[in-house]
């Protein structure tokens, strides 16, 4: 009864157990000599400058999920453009309205100076 699903339960060992080897091998076999040059923390080359651990502004963030928000929202232009054709006058009405809340809110976003980077 449990035969068909032999292969399944053999590549799921096979999945589990290939990862878990490679970590130990890794470890067995990995130098393991920490030297005072290999745990500076490496940036570009330089000589690190202040501490590592710098909290970026929240601008970056903001700005980010902005990209984003709008990124997703202009993909939702691409079915309109396959089909406007057939949509007609309704597709356009359609389209308009969404475009215009979409300037709405990139206008409430610049006013608000969002997008501003200082």
């Amino acid at each position: 009864m449990l035969r068909p699903y032999l292969p399944i339960f053999i590549i799921f060992i096979v999945g589990i157990f290939i990862p878990l080897a490679a970590l130990g091998l890794s470890a067995l076999l990995g130098p393991r000599k920490a030297t005072k040059r290999k745990l500076v923390p490496y940036e570009s080359g330089m000589t690190p400058i202040g501490s590592a651990m710098q909290r970026l502004p929240v601008r970056f963030y903001v700005v980010a999920m902005l990209f984003i928000l709008f990124d997703i929202e202009i993909i939702f232009l691409l079915p309109y453009a396959l089909y406007f054709r057939q949509m007609g006058l309704f597709g356009l009405a359609e389209m308009g309205v969404f475009l215009a809340i979409l300037l709405l809110g990139f206008g409430y976003v610049w006013r608000k100076g969002a997008l501003t980077w200082d």
